[in-house]
Order: structure tokens, then sequence, then C-alpha cells
């Protein structure tokens, strides 16, 4: 597999429109136009045979060339609702394609399309589904069976590459409370959320801090990587995303989710809590409005899920019952079945 920085990269001009005053609509139309001119000369120059979108206004122009161009289109929606990008794209692509079934009902417009709506799950790492605990909790440098604190749960923090702030500043708040339950592997992103949060964790007992492992960011290899985060923990304190619908289920890890309230991840969290894989506690009831910090909805499910190893058990096979191992493959067929033109 290729490494990203070693993929031929061609931006095109790109803007939002939609909920934008007049003159930024106005500049944003003119934007996507010059968009459109170079989606048909990178047309005109690659030839490709058939193109995947991932939604977003940035396909937009490249979705509407490769229309006039007669160029096929697979649009393919990995959150459980569409935004008005994906919706759009779905009236002009040959196919559509989504994560879940529960996705079928916002696409109306997928009928109208040349090959019928398909559900093919997310596609991530193969590694996933073939973690190995005693490897990754090595790698993190956490207890062994038989030694001290082995037998304490392990909660994964993580919110992205560049972390996710209310997150951290709960994590912050109930520190000591946590980790007199739990190791915690916290990856606080590089937003500098990492320094504040080494010195809470210096004024805790040296018992307390040796449980505590921080990180800004996991890198994809040496060790420890993500994909060792994973392999050690018991459960997950992150956003919901859309990967997150597909990496938890890989991993059989159980989650407390906090959505990012601008965009649709309140659909994606509560499709993994009605499946019985996450409990799901909104950015705004995080901690309470009292001193007290454990008596807001965060501690109260951590203080459940961090005490409760059969409930954890429930939920990690619940959320592997979610899983979509041949989701790669699957996207990967329909797209080579349109630039052959097979149906």
């Amino acid at each position: 597999m290729q490494d990203e920085s070693s993929l031929r990269f061609r931006a095109l001009p790109a803007a939002a429109i939609r909920g934008r005053g007049l003159g930024e609509r106005v500049r944003g139309s003119a934007i996507m136009l010059a968009g459109l001119v170079e989606a048909l000369r990178l047309l005109d120059q690659d030839r490709p045979a058939a193109i995947l979108g991932t939604g977003g206004y940035v396909c937009v122009p490249l979705f509407v060339a490769a229309r006039l161009r007669r160029v096929p289109t697979l649009i393919y929606l990995p959150d459980v609702v569409p935004g008005v990008a994906v919706k759009a794209l779905a009236q002009i692509a040959t196919q559509v394609a989504c994560n879940v079934e529960a996705s079928r009902r916002y696409l109306p417009q997928a009928r109208h399309a040349a090959y019928p709506l398909l559900v093919v799950g997310y596609p991530v790492t193969d590694a996933l589904y073939q973690l190995d605990r005693a490897q990754s909790r090595a790698a993190f440098g956490l207890p062994a069976a038989g030694q001290a604190d082995a037998e304490l749960p392990v909660l994964l923090v993580y919110g992205g590459s560049l972390g996710a702030r209310s997150i951290n500043r709960a994590v912050q708040a109930l520190l000591p409370d946590i980790l007199a339950h739990a190791h915690v592997i916290h990856i606080c992103g590089r937003e500098g959320d990492e320094q504040w949060l080494r010195e809470t964790a210096a004024r805790l007992a040296p018992q307390l801090q040796a449980r505590y492992h921080l990180y800004p960011y996991l890198k994809r290899s040496g060790a420890p990587t993500m994909l060792h985060a994973f392999g050690a923990a018991d459960l997950a304190l992150c956003r919901s995303g859309a990967s997150t619908l597909a990496e938890l289920p890989a991993a059989a890890l159980p989650a407390i989710l906090v959505p990012y309230p601008y965009v649709h991840q309140e659909d994606n969290a509560d499709y993994l809590v009605q499946h019985g894989a996450a409990i799901k506690v909104r950015d705004q009831e995080l901690l309470s409005d009292s001193t007290d910090a454990r008596s807001g909805h965060l501690w109260q499910a951590l203080s459940q899920l961090l005490c409760d190893p059969q409930a954890r058990q429930r939920m990690a096979h619940h959320s592997r019952a979610l899983a979509t191992p041949a989701a790669a493959d699957t996207l990967a067929q329909a797209l080579i079945s349109l630039a052959i033109g097979e149906r």
C-alpha cells in the first residue's frame, strides 16, 4: 500500500456557497465555475475510466465536469445522513453507495441513478481485524498479566489529529477519578493541549501518573501506533465521525461518543447507540454546571462502564456485529464495474 505522500495530487478550485452571505455566494460561484473549467481540463488530460467521490463541495466541480464528459461517477456516503453536497451529487452520479443500511431513506435521489444503491460498509485497514492485545499493551508499556494494575481496563481517548478540546478539558477535570479505575491512552491532538494536560498529570500521585499515557499524535509506523491504541483499549472515548462507524466495530471496541455539534455526528452516534455498541454524551453535557465534575454525564457513563466488564463485553459483541471487513473490496469492485461498463 502506498504512503499518502507518494500519491499524485491535483487541487481544484472549490468553495462553499450554501449558508453564506450574498457577496460570499457570488465569490463562491465564481470559484466553482473556475473549478469546473479546471476539472474539464483535468478530465481531458487524464481521461479517467470512472471517478469516486466522498462528498463535500470540493467534489461538485469534478462531478459536473464528469457528467458533461460522460465519465461514470460513484458518490459514496460514509456518514449515516448525507450533507447537501452528497444529496446534490446523488442526483447526477452514475451510482450511489453508502456505509450503512440506515442511510437508504436519506438518499431517494439514488433511485434516479443508472445503477442501484449499494450498501458497502466503510473501508478500513485489515489490521484492525487482527489486533494483538498483548503486543498492543506492550507498545504502551502497560503492565502484563500478573503485574500490578494489569487487571485495570484501558480507556482510549482520541479526537482526530487536531484533538477535541471539550473532551480534553473534561478528561482533565476527571483525570484523578478516571485513573483510580483505569489506564488511559490519551491522544490529545496537536493544538497545544498537551502542555496543560501534562501539568495536570504532574500534580497526581506517582501511581496515577504511571497509568496516564499522553500523546499529541500517533504515527502510522513504529510503536506505538493508533493500531496499538485500538488493540490495547477496552473502551473508547471519542467523537463520532464517519470513521468511528467502521473502526470501532472492526476493533470490537465499545465507546462513549461525544458528537461534534456542528455536523452530522449526532446521527452517527445514534446509529451505534441504537445497536448497543455505544453510549452518547452530548458535548455540552460532558461536565455539570456545578463545581463537582463527577456530577456530569461523562463521569456517569465512564464510572458505569469502567467498573462493569460484562457491560463492556456486551457492547463489544454488538459493535463487532456491525463490522464490514469486505467494504474496501466491495467499493473497489463497484468502481471497476463502472469503469468497464458492467451492470
